[in-house]
């Protein structure tokens, strides 16, 4: 995944979870927007965009290796 030198808001990240959220497992959904709710450092506020970033258009094995990365988040 490229790097971006735009620091996205915890308003944009939850804007994009919500526009990728019916393409999320739920469980994993849903504990993003939990972790989301809290403030978050910018770095890791970026890196949750950009791994949610055109989510629907990625491949099921992208998907997965987003997935997992996710999850490092929500734990």
């Amino acid at each position: 995944m490229s790097k971006c030198n735009i620091d996205h808001s915890r308003e944009d990240v939850v804007g994009k979870l919500e526009s990728q959220v019916k393409f999320l497992p739920a469980s994993l959904a849903e504990g993003l927007g939990q972790f989301l709710q809290s403030e978050q450092p910018q770095e890791t506020l970026n890196e949750v965009f950009h791994l949610l970033k055109k989510y629907d258009l990625a491949s099921e094995e992208e998907k997965e290796e987003r997935d997992q990365k996710l999850e490092e988040y929500v734990k």
